[in-house]
């Protein structure tokens, strides 16, 4: 019995009070009234009082009254801790409870010890795990299913399965916590594999967390035929299945392109939560299925199941692969309706969708209103201004990055070399480039080799791209090879175009843009007999070229054009407009560039084939199909030639209209005679 000053008392108060000053435990020492005091009363009042401090979230307080009890704790005050500590992730407390329990001389009886083995496993700590797990005399179902999640969760899959082989029994949860690591780590083979097992395993029943996972795991590899194999288990065995399994089937059946049957699923469910909903949604956008996409969106905005951020961020990127800006903003208005959280990735998916619709002014809006801006935000804005034609504002958006502590990464700098390359910044982008590693400590990548290679390329400093290409570490990509293709059409280098074109007949001999952009290099050089050998090339081997092609949208309704389309309601109207604006063009001092068309037909045949291309029919048709002073967008599937590139820049002055074209490569901004990217594309 500890010794204790005669003349004081310890009192322990719990006033709960409206004070603020209330919920905190106080001790204080009383002079009057003094009686013997009772240890077994005074430890009894600290364990009720590290409960009460447990049940507060106020563990280190509770851990040090755990040093004032005389006697040895109870094991209830010893657990009452430890899952205190689990639940606050404190794992430093923790450790000071089990070794207050060595201490004191508290043997631990399977159920502690179980919950510290947990408390080490859920804080990440599994040498201490492993030092206790190795120390137990007795370990039961628990202790082992403890280790054996804790490595999986971890992604320590050898250690995990060599527990799982060695356990003298299993139950569910030992098969599921291996399954499910192997499918958490991206090994699904072998997640199916000992599904396998289990299924063989006579007094093991696959539930409906293991057959999530092993739907998962055949979503994964995707293998339909291993994922239906189990949908008919299921139906078989007649398990009520919930959210998570009719998920799982969903996922399933779209990452294996089944989306008629996942569709079926999804109309399946009785009660659709998000995930479905999402999982539903995102299926038909990977599946090319649009509209079927948007369409359920808007069934999900009148469900009242409200939409998450991933539901979010996947309608806004496929309003970006759509090149749907329209779309985009009625989810945007949405958002704003039934709010959102500022620090949501959903917002850097907003300012993607805009930057990429070609939108800068206000995805740098939504990029203003978000308190800390991530680095996707920062990267969409960057390569947004320097796909748009303005890489000055670009590259200061890149300075701030730098300034606002975010490290950049290597997408970030191909947003930042294109700015370069789009500016004409040749020396500023070679600075850039060398800084990725030099300064940043970042490996270069294919895309960054295939940026400086275009920038080099477009201003005809072809030696430099070539040792560049001789010395660099990794091998040259067709993003790389192209670009040099690009250079050499720009300033006519026949030899170093031969090389280009040969290393990119190697990699993707059926690309017709190889050959086109070679015989146009030919043509520009007069070399017809060459142009004639890659025509009759592409003959021989089946390449057919992809034919160009632009599209509008007016009133919500997209319009498509090819070359020289005349199936349009409005085509004769567009063609007598095209021919008025002709007229209007050449008494501004405009000259059909004829170079790159056939060179066996007539030059008023040449001028007709250009007047007819998809990309200015569009434009064309935006014009006449709005009121004066509108904005017109046209998207086109391919690089715009020069001669529409120079026609369109007089029309923007003719009209007195800005005409925005996105073709394959960048945003063009014509207006008032001029374009965004100063004739350096």
């Amino acid at each position: 019995m500890s010794s204790i000053h005669p003349m004081t008392k310890l009192r322990l108060r719990r006033p709960f009070s409206s004070s603020s000053h209330s919920h905190h435990f106080q001790f204080r020492y009383d002079t009057q009234n003094v009686k013997p005091k009772d240890p077994i009363s005074e430890d009894n009042k600290l364990e009720e009082a590290i409960d009460v401090l447990c049940q507060q979230k106020r563990v280190k307080e509770a851990v040090e009254l755990l040093h004032r009890i005389d006697h040895r704790p109870s094991a209830r005050v010893y657990s009452t801790l430890i899952a205190a500590c689990v639940r606050q992730r404190a794992l430093e407390l923790g450790r000071r409870v089990h070794a207050h329990t060595k201490a004191s001389n508290f043997v631990p009886g399977i159920f502690v010890s179980n919950r510290l083995l947990d408390m080490y496993a859920k804080c990440g700590s599994l040498v201490d795990a492993q030092m206790l797990f190795d120390e137990m005399g007795h370990r039961d179902l628990c202790s082992w299913n403890t280790m054996i999640a804790g490595y999986a969760k971890l992604g320590r899959l050898e250690e995990a399965r060599k527990l799982f082989d060695e356990m003298p029994h299993r139950d569910n949860f030992s098969w599921n916590a291996a399954i499910s690591g192997y499918v958490s780590h991206d090994r699904p083979q072998e997640a199916l594999e000992l599904f396998r097992v289990m299924q063989k395993h006579e007094r093991s029943n696959s539930n409906k967390f293991t057959l999530s996972s092993a739907l998962a795991a055949s979503a994964a590899i995707p293998c339909l035929r291993l994922g239906k194999e189990i949908h008919g288990y299921l139906i078989r065995t007649e398990l009520n299945l919930d959210q998570v399994v009719w998920s799982a089937l969903l996922d399933l059946y779209g990452k294996c392109g089944s989306l008629d049957e996942a569709r079926g699923i999804f109309d399946q469910i009785g009660d659709k939560d998000v995930v479905s909903w999402t999982t539903m949604i995102h299926t038909c956008f990977e599946d090319g299925r649009r509209e079927e996409g948007f369409s359920l969106f808007k069934d999900l905005m009148l469900s009242g199941v409200r939409p998450n951020e991933y539901t979010f961020a996947g309608v806004l990127n496929a309003c970006v692969d759509h090149a749907a800006e329209h779309l985009g903003k009625e989810v945007h208005g949405y958002m704003m309706r039934v709010g959102y959280d500022p620090c949501s990735f959903a917002l850097s998916a907003l300012v993607h969708m805009y930057s990429k619709c070609g939108n800068t002014k206000v995805a740098r809006r939504v990029f203003n209103q978000m308190p800390q801006p991530d680095l996707v935000s920062w990267t969409s804005l960057i390569v947004g201004y320097a796909q748009n034609g303005q890489p000055d504002e670009a590259l200061h958006f890149f300075e701030l990055l730098l300034q606002s502590g975010i490290k950049p990464d290597q997408i970030t700098f191909v947003g930042v070399l294109l700015a370069c390359t789009h500016a004409g910044l040749v020396d500023k982008g070679l600075e850039y480039f060398h800084s990725i590693k030099e300064k940043h400590g970042l490996m270069h990548t294919a895309d960054h080799y295939a940026c400086v290679i275009d920038l080099l390329a477009r201003s005809g400093r072809f030696k430099e791209a070539e040792n560049i290409i001789d010395n660099m570490p990794i091998k040259p990509d067709k993003f790389l090879w192209a670009s040099l293709l690009g250079g050499c059409r720009i300033h006519g280098n026949l030899e170093l175009a031969k090389r280009a074109a040969k290393a990119l007949y190697e990699i993707e001999p059926e690309n017709p843009g190889t050959y086109i952009t070679l015989a146009n290099i030919y043509a520009n050089a007069g070399l017809w007999t060459e142009v004639a050998k890659v025509r009759k090339d592409m003959d021989n081997r089946g390449i057919v070229k992809n034919p160009g092609k632009s599209w509008i949208e007016i009133k919500r309704q997209v319009h498509v054009f090819l070359v020289g389309d005349t199936s349009h309601p409005k085509t004769s109207d567009i063609h007598e407009f095209l021919g008025e604006l002709s007229k209007k063009m050449k008494e501004e001092g405009y000259v059909p560039d004829t170079n790159f068309v056939l060179h066996d037909v007539e030059e008023e045949q040449k001028e007709q084939n250009l007047v007819y291309h998809s990309e200015k029919l569009a434009v064309a048709f935006g014009i006449i199909s709005t009121p004066p002073g509108t904005t017109i967008k046209v998207f086109k599937n391919l690089r715009t030639c020069v001669d529409c590139h120079t026609a369109i820049k007089y029309i923007s002055k003719i009209v007195q209209r800005k005409i925005i074209v996105r073709d394959s490569n960048r945003f063009h901004c014509f207006e008032d005679g001029g374009c965004s990217c100063k004739d350096y594309w």
